[in-house]
């Protein structure tokens, strides 16, 4: 069988190789110190063994870090309702899984590099994405059948899912807006790196960063890089320096993201109560509204606006003033006050606080 489309696949089900993959990973932990692990496909796996793996190795690490793709690249002969696929999340115990949903709703499918995403200009992806916001998880004003590929919600927490627009496989994020957009001239292409990543690191659950994304890291339109050599792999620190606000932009993200318990609600039922969305009829433009300190946080209410399209749009605001946190892709030192209603810029982000 070859559910791995490797011209390979393992038994996680029999006794011999489930003991051997629980011991492998026993050993990392205990004589290396290792504090996280990604399943490739981990749907390859069965759900009792990554069970398993999970009890044993959070017995020795409460707070080990346990994801994988929830999806196989064949078929497999172990049946589909024991495999630990994304849509069996809920049965699996502290072991996330990746979100093709949020994913490919904000910048286009992996599959088909002309695709666009939300971020990109597509206007049949907010779903998606408002999806990816929530968590994947039950919420009121999700409408499941406006959703890519998941017509209903797969956790129950938002610690059980991973958001993220790139990582090693396929194209880096980069590379995917200019071969989905090659009409967009770099400045556009920018600020849809921007938006893509500022959904991200605002979302409820586990945000993923592909590693150099923050100083605008491309393999010059390479999708499978795995036999390829440093010349596409590599990370050029010059980047770093070449692209200097793009990481500063991602450093204030980050700090952000961590400096507000909001962003990162600990339970389902949480966000429900918390998040609303706005009833914007615009479907380049999603709204919404976090409340009551949620998370303990410091600030009241917290309002988060994108613009996926390249036109300037009009929001009304809702009651009372609002301080500035983030706009037109900067993150003002002293707090402008807005009121009323607001332009968005275009393919931007805005967020907005009442303490």
């Amino acid at each position: 069988s070859n559910a791995s489309a490797c011209g390979n696949e393992t038994a996680s089900d029999r006794a011999m190789m489930r003991k051997f993959m629980i011991e492998s990973l026993q050993y990392w932990v205990k004589e290396y110190h290792v504090d996280g692990f990604r399943f490739d496909l981990m749907a390859i796996h069965d759900i009792e063994t990554m069970n398993l793996i999970s009890a044993t190795l959070h017995t020795i690490n409460p707070s080990i870090l346990l994801y994988g793709e929830g999806w196989t690249a064949g078929d497999s002969p172990l049946p589909e309702n024991f495999r630990a696929l994304k849509q069996h999340a809920r049965e699996l115990d502290r072991i996330a899984v990746f979100s093709d949903d949020i994913r490919d709703g904000i910048k286009g499918s992996v599959f088909d590099e002309k695709s666009t995403g939300f971020a990109s200009g597509n206007p049949s992806m907010a779903e998606s994405v408002k999806f990816g916001i929530v968590a994947a998880g039950d919420h009121p004003q999700i409408d499941f059948t406006q959703v890519n590929y998941s017509k209903e919600p797969y956790t129950t927490s938002p610690g059980s899912v991973i958001n993220y627009v790139s990582c090693h496989d396929n194209q880096t994020l980069y590379d995917k807006l200019k071969a989905s957009r090659p009409d967009a001239d770099e400045a556009t292409l920018l600020k849809m790196h921007r938006l893509a990543n500022t959904i991200v690191l605002t979302s409820q659950g586990i945000p993923f960063l592909h590693a150099g994304v923050e100083m605008k890291r491309t393999k010059n339109g390479e999708h499978n890089s795995f036999n390829k050599p440093d010349s596409v792999n590599r990370i050029d620190w010059d980047w770093k320096f070449e692209n200097r606000d793009l990481v500063d932009f991602y450093k204030g993200l980050i700090s952000l993201r961590k400096s507000h318990p909001a962003f990162r609600m600990t339970s389902r039922e949480m966000i429900s109560e918390n998040l609303a969305f706005l009833p914007v009829k615009d479907p380049q433009l999603i709204a919404y509204v976090i409340g009551n300190h949620a998370n303990q946080d410091p600030w009241l209410r917290i309002l988060v606006i994108f613009n996926g399209s390249e036109e300037l749009k009009k929001i009304d605001l809702p009651a009372g003033n609002w301080s500035v946190a983030l706009k037109n892709h900067q993150f003002p030192d002293a707090a402008p006050i807005v009121s009323g209603s607001l332009e968005i810029e275009p393919v931007s982000a805005i967020i907005l606080f009442q303490d």
